[in-house]
């Protein structure tokens, strides 16, 4: 059984998985949402929908296990009021992993600044699914064609990353990397790039020196012990095609760094996948797109992508 949340509710996430549901689809499905607002959803995107209490698989069907919002939704526009009814709906699907219900969880787009703003201090589904599942630490991995980027501080303001870029961090997230490309992706030996923080990795000190001081360390302590770890090399030049075609996934070492580039590669192909969990967990690689929820004007593509990853990993 896959476990699917839509997400937030005012978003292009209920679209998604209404549209998705249209085609025959695998009978392991169940989405953990409000019925009516999924029935009200298709109703304004004017396509068939039936909720159903058990699997069918069929085309425009969806086994559906209700979890209710506190107020109609209106797509566009956030609402405060249902933020508790969309985390009732991950904490849910993670705690369904977490008992083995469910084998995986694919998740839809969530819009922080409304979760923030009903007063829960909120960074990303990374973070609250480390939380709820009560792991030390976790990894967020974009995969997208034939890139896979890891990142090794996420949801931080630009100012803040040199702070957090530390051995311990980095080997833990070079860490994760690994393990999860062995465990998950099947890989036996896994190549794993490393990009540096600054302007050409540092410059040798002039430009910076966490490559000296810390990144570097880090690299040759796993290379060391036998990984076969490439870095830190300048981020400009890491993700040339002779780089990339010699490792199985890159390190970056923040956000703004690793997505940008892969994303232009994939996006609306791209899958978010959360490494260091006891479980499956994939997501789409874009957010709410609040300007077009409801129109019918949603790409599939990345949940679709999303639902398949989450079927092929172990």
């Amino acid at each position: 059984m896959l476990a699917i949340t839509p997400g937030e509710p005012a978003g292009v996430g209920p679209d998604l998985v209404i549209t998705l549901a249209q085609e025959n689809h695998p009978d392991a499905w169940v989405v953990l949402a409000d019925p009516d607002m999924l029935m009200a959803r298709a109703k304004i995107l004017g396509l068939p929908l039936e909720v159903c209490a058990s699997a069918t698989g069929k085309g425009g069907s969806l086994m559906v296990r209700s979890v209710p919002l506190q107020a109609p939704v209106n797509p566009g526009r956030l609402d405060t009021a249902n933020v508790p009814g969309v985390l009732n709906a991950l904490s849910a699907a993670i705690d369904g992993c977490l008992a083995g219900e469910f084998h995986a969880l694919v998740t839809g787009p969530l819009q922080k600044s409304v979760i923030n703003d009903a007063g829960v201090a909120f960074t990303g589904h990374t973070e609250f699914l480390r939380d709820r599942a009560g792991v030390g630490d976790v990894l967020m991995l974009l995969v997208g064609g034939s890139m896979q980027v890891a990142l090794v501080t996420t949801h931080l303001p630009l100012r803040d990353v040199p702070a957090a870029i530390t051995k311990d961090r980095v080997a833990t997230k070079l860490q994760l990397l690994i393990d999860g490309l062995v465990q998950r992706f099947q890989v036996a030996k896994p190549r794993v790039l490393v990009t540096g923080l600054n302007p050409h990795a540092g410059e040798s000190g002039y430009l910076g020196s966490e490559e000296i001081d810390v990144i570097r360390p880090v690299c040759d302590r796993f290379r060391t012990a036998g990984h076969a770890v490439i870095g830190p090399l300048p981020a400009d030049t890491a993700f040339a095609p002779h780089q990339l075609a010699n490792v199985d996934a890159v390190l970056a070492m923040y956000h703004d760094q690793g997505l940008p580039v892969l994303k232009h590669a994939s996006f609306g192909d791209a899958v978010n996948v959360t490494l260091g969990l006891p479980f499956v967990r994939t997501s789409v690689d874009h957010g709410t797109a609040l300007d077009i929820a409801g129109s019918g004007r949603a790409d599939v593509g990345s949940l679709k992508a999303a639902l398949a990853l989450a079927d092929r990993l172990k």
